[in-house]
């Protein structure tokens, strides 16, 4: 936790830490800086921490700066310095690499942290080794993850979210069950039998790894449905309770997997069976040994194209991935403790005032990051000089795309706006925290970068604040009429980022 933070000023003027900067003259285009403040005065932000920062992105000039330099949590707007920390120092064209190798009586399948291995690229590695003629392995099939350390997720995580599949366990040995990614999880699916009859239930990928203990029934037809699937901490058990009524669609629901290694070991070695691969001994984990001779291997998509699901769907194990996979290539450690630093280093030299910036993670989840707004749109300008940020600045979430590869977090809101097409920017969402920075082009053709951060107030997150600075810094009239998007609450009353919402709940 931030125990005190120095005040950076920026070009053009500074407020204190309750008002509007003065708007240096012919800096903004009208009433910018009155338009913002009547903006902000919304009643809902009483007793609210709100950060919120407008620069010229080309000049870095200070259009507006609402306690830029307060502290503030920035949920997933952590993973704008994530991102571009893992572009600097590993560069676009990076890859995870996954082989299997053979040495004595044993098959080893080792890992570097590759979130998008599903079960059809296990089964494809399966198929390669069978085709090298391998029809036996007489000893142990070892999992190899120690490309990374065995530690499986970050310190300040809030237990009763680790079942869920936005708090999924990083390790590099791995496996995704969809194709967004969602490395460390498995699909549960649920179906109503006959009422009165248990529901059925289904893993996938098929594994052993994880069991299953159905408590659930089918209820009446038009009943409600009050099922649940949970897995406590610790465990591979996934507990179904509740009822589903009769006729109803079959519902899905992602949950964590405990020790994701022996999950992805699992896939593979029933792929290895299903191309007739037999193996005799037992799946552990292990190291590698040297001069073990590699027979199939697999490399990912670039990084470049990873970071379109990672932003725009604000995924958190691909955060913490590249925070270790950082620490391996800038200290030799695959570890958030070798990571951590070596992000910061590359921020400080994007001109981040890193006396100002705690990340406890890279994800955003953690709940004592820290960070400023004046920060994050120093970041932002700074990122504009760099090769790689034409595919960095793609791979942000663009308001009112409704494709959710493009749109990413921003595809349900600004639509029909100034802003739709135009604002490219990174979304964040805990309890009590709301966050979106980045660009917009306004009227004049001037691009701006903005970054706005909401913290401490009640009730859902006021995302219809963030989207009327954004349309009115796009060109849109101040007073523009736009919704708060649906609720995103999870059980308790927290908002998460809406792609991390279980999708199983009535």
């Amino acid at each position: 936790m931030i125990r005190s933070i120095g005040i950076a000023l920026l070009v053009g003027g500074t407020a204190g830490l309750g008002g509007a900067a003065a708007v240096p003259a012919g800096a903004a285009t009208g009433d910018l800086a009155a338009d913002l403040d009547a903006i902000l005065k919304d009643g809902r932000l009483t007793g609210a921490t709100v950060d919120a920062v407008v620069r010229d992105a080309g000049t870095g000039r200070s259009l507006y700066d609402r306690n830029g330099a307060g502290p503030v949590m920035p949920a997933s707007n952590n993973k704008l310095q994530t991102s571009s920390a893992a572009f600097d120092i590993l560069g676009t064209g990076y890859r995870f690499r996954t082989a299997v190798l053979v040495k004595g009586r044993n098959l080893y399948l080792r890992g570097t942290g590759d979130t998008t291995m599903r079960a059809a690229e296990y089964d494809r590695l399966a198929a390669a080794v069978a085709a090298r003629g391998i029809k036996k392995v007489g000893g142990d099939l070892v999992a190899d993850d120690t490309w990374f350390d065995a530690k499986r997720t970050p310190d300040g995580w809030d237990p009763t979210d680790l079942q869920y599949a936005y708090a999924g366990q990083t390790s590099a040995l791995t496996i995704s069950p969809n194709d967004t990614f969602d490395a460390g999880s498995v699909k549960v699916s649920v179906a109503p039998g006959a009422a009165g009859a248990p529901v059925k239930v289904g893993l996938s990928p098929a594994t052993g790894v994880v069991k299953i203990d159905n408590r659930a029934t089918t209820g009446p037809a038009g009943s409600a449905s009050t099922l649940a699937v949970n897995r406590a901490n610790g465990g591979n058990t996934i507990v179904v309770t509740g009822s589903l009524p009769a006729g109803a669609p079959a519902a899905e629901v992602l949950r964590t997997v405990e020790n994701p290694t022996l999950y992805a070991a699992d896939v593979f070695r029933r792929a290895l069976k299903a191309h007739g691969v037999r193996v005799s001994g037992a799946t552990e984990r292990g190291r590698t040994p040297a001069g073990a001779k590699q027979v199939a291997a697999r490399t990912s998509m670039p990084l470049s194209k990873l970071a379109v699901p990672f932003l725009k769907l604000s995924n958190n194990v691909i955060a913490e991935t590249l925070v270790k996979a950082v620490g391996r290539k800038a200290a030799g450690k695959g570890t958030w403790a070798a990571g951590l630093p070596a992000i910061r280093t590359d921020l400080k030299k994007l001109g981040v005032d890193t006396s100002q910036v705690a990340m406890t993670d890279g994800s955003g989840l953690n709940r004592s990051n820290r960070t400023t707004s004046r920060q994050l749109s120093t970041l932002l300008r700074s990122v504009q000089k760099r090769p790689w940020f034409p595919s960095w600045y793609a791979a942000l979430p663009i308001a009112g795309r409704t494709d959710p590869l493009v749109g990413g977090t921003l595809a349900a809101r600004m639509g029909g706006t100034a802003a739709a097409g135009n604002v490219h920017a990174k979304t964040g969402t805990l309890t009590g925290v709301s966050a979106l920075s980045g660009y917009v082009t306004d009227p004049d053709g001037r691009k701006l970068v903005f970054s706005v951060v909401l913290n401490g107030y009640s009730g859902p997150a006021p995302k219809d604040i963030e989207d009327k600075i954004a349309v009115r810094l796009a060109g849109g009239a101040s007073a523009t009429a736009l919704r708060a998007p649906a609720g995103t609450a999870r059980t308790g009353g927290g908002n998460l980022e809406p792609t991390w919402v279980d999708g199983l709940r009535p």
